[in-house]
């Protein structure tokens, strides 16, 4: 901690204390572009021991503008450590545009006391806070909150019950449903549930311990994912983590274990001005997506605001873009200074051709367009004449067809090369004819596909592929569906594959991947109907595509 004295008045009736912003946190903010010029210099006033629901200290930062006045405060609270980012990427640049910013560690991370079990606190850590907020001197009663990821959970949980001082809200990339995190389509999310408990594991205990773990991990991968059973293998790289235990052993979304942890409802009133940013290859953009839906439903003022980002690009090479985003949201309902709202609540970079669309909703229009797949690997605008079988997979989980980018929360996420995915047998392809004119697809996409299974236990992982002219395949978006139990003929399913905004250019094709899975994205489908946290034996099964099936593209014009 920072030895303190007090020299500045910031605020009616408080002397702020002199201290800077933490070295590396300057150094780092040294280096970015592209960001608005800073009103004023940042203090900082570290390690405030803030009472939790129970008592529990939680441990505390204040970052401040070093001016005389009264600012709006915002409540960062987070699980990850209160050092590298979020002390520049929040306190100090907030600090600089005249914000006062709590950035607090969840209780038992960050050296915060308690046990820190999540999901199941922030609702009354978050209300515990905003009542120690009443009594600083500094404090105006204007509250906003920032923050991604699980920092976007804590938001929603507090507005539950928002506090009357609670006027916006910036959820990026946030979730409300941690049981769908894990486990949505019926597969467990494997592959990001281990970063995750990497991430809240060791990043609030440093850099080093998680840069670490993280290493332990990436050698350890193919060994724990390949497990036998999967239950605990994480242990020798994570050590022994019960939430995530509990996580994978319970898919089952009415478990009780589960009950009480989504704060969908939070999005269901019309109370607090919300804007929400996403990224097309974020591990939580459908999440997003359903907030915007119900935001608008309840008839709260909320905007959306989605890149071309992953999970962790949004805060890097997107950090300009989404700062603006937050800045303008919370002058306008903190500060009452609109000048820096957009006009329309929808913008959206549009894969393919590199441009932001500003939009009035999300999702335009309800219209789509139907391609069909047929034999011999085509895909048609016109369906088969007939229902026979087309093609047919073995996909055998001791050796499992392996994920390529997409939606993850390592560095491979993002679009890809899929060539030497779709070179391997256990892969299907199906693949328009050149475009003789660009199309543009956004919106949700999906694949309603007539399947059968030789076992009756599988999973079907589609994915819609944008193929150039040198015949290179580059996943726009995708999704994975475990099927449900089932006799031997055909039976029709529809596989969500999350949503995107995509202009397919003139001389592209546009292409449908199938495939019985992509591992370690999700774990794989042991086929024996056993839970697959537990599955002691693995069983190949034949998935047969019949006729019949469809691609749904939304191609709505755009505005």
């Amino acid at each position: 901690m920072t030895p303190q004295t007090h020299d500045t008045m910031a605020g009616s009736g408080w002397t702020a204390p002199s201290g800077k912003p933490p070295l590396s946190s300057r150094m780092l903010r040294a280096t970015w572009r592209g960001l608005p010029a800073k009103r004023y210099e940042a203090g900082w006033e570290p390690g405030l021991a803030v009472p939790a629901a129970d008592g529990s200290p939680l441990l505390t930062d204040h970052y401040f503008p070093r001016a005389a006045g009264d600012f709006p405060t915002l409540l960062v609270r987070s699980p990850y450590g209160r050092g590298l980012p979020w002390s520049p990427l929040y306190g100090m640049l907030f600090a600089e545009q005249g914000f006062h910013v709590v950035l607090q560690s969840c209780r038992g991370t960050g050296g915060s006391g308690g046990r820190f079990d999540p999901w199941r606190q922030e609702a009354a850590d978050g209300r515990a806070t905003v009542a120690w907020l009443r009594q600083q001197p500094w404090f105006t009663g204007t509250l906003g909150t920032v923050g991604p990821s699980y920092l976007g959970y804590v938001q929603w949980a507090l507005a539950l019950d928002p506090p009357p001082e609670l006027k916006a809200m910036v959820i990026q990339a946030g979730l409300h449903d941690p049981h769908a995190f894990f486990h949505a389509g019926g597969a467990f999310h494997l592959e990001n549930a281990l970063a995750v408990g990497a991430g809240m594991t060791y990043q609030h205990q440093g850099t080093v311990p998680l840069v670490r773990a993280m290493l332990r991990l990436k050698r350890r991968l193919r060994e724990i994912t390949t497990a036998l059973p999967l239950r605990k293998a994480y242990v020798p790289a994570l050590g022994d983590v019960p939430w995530l235990d509990g996580a994978m052993t319970h898919p089952d979304a009415d478990d009780p274990h589960w009950h009480g942890t989504s704060v969908a409802a939070a999005a269901e009133q019309p109370g607090v001005p919300t804007a929400l940013i996403a990224g097309w290859h974020d591990a939580l953009a459908d999440q997003t997506f359903a907030q915007y839906h119900r935001l608008r439903r309840a008839g709260c003022a909320t905007t959306l605001l989605v890149g071309p980002w992953t999970h962790t690009s949004a805060m890097q090479q997107g950090w300009p873009e989404v700062f603006a985003e937050n800045l303008g949201w919370l002058r306008a309902h903190l500060c009452g200074d609109p000048a820096g709202l957009r006009p329309t609540p929808v913008r959206v970079h549009v894969g393919g051709e590199g441009a932001w669309q500003d939009l009035d909703d999300w999702p335009l229009a309800p219209a789509t367009t139907a391609w069909f797949p047929a034999a011999h690997g085509a895909l048609t605008r016109q369906p088969p004449a007939d229902s026979a079988p087309l093609a047919s997979v073995r996909y055998d989980p001791a050796d499992p067809t392996p994920s390529v980018g997409g939606p993850l929360l390592s560095p491979g996420a993002g679009p890809r090369d899929n060539g030497a995915l779709e070179a391997r047998e256990d892969v299907l392809t199906f693949t328009g004819p050149p475009l003789t004119e660009p199309v543009d697809v956004l919106g949700p996409v999906a694949a309603r596909l007539r399947i059968s299974t030789d076992t009756g236990y599988a999973d079907v992982f589609a994915r819609l592929c944008d193929v150039d002219a040198e015949n290179r395949s580059t996943n726009v978006c995708d999704g994975l569906l475990r099927l449900p139990a089932a006799g031997p003929g055909p039976s029709e399913i529809t596989v969500p594959m999350s949503s995107t905004a995509y202009r397919f250019a003139a001389g592209h094709r546009i292409r449908l991947q199938l495939s019985g899975g992509a591992h370690p994205r999700y774990a794989r489908n042991p086929g024996t109907g056993e839970p697959p946290a537990d599955a002691a034996a693995l069983v190949p099964a034949r998935i047969t595509l019949h006729a019949g099936s469809v691609l749904s593209l939304p191609t709505g014009a755009r505005e």
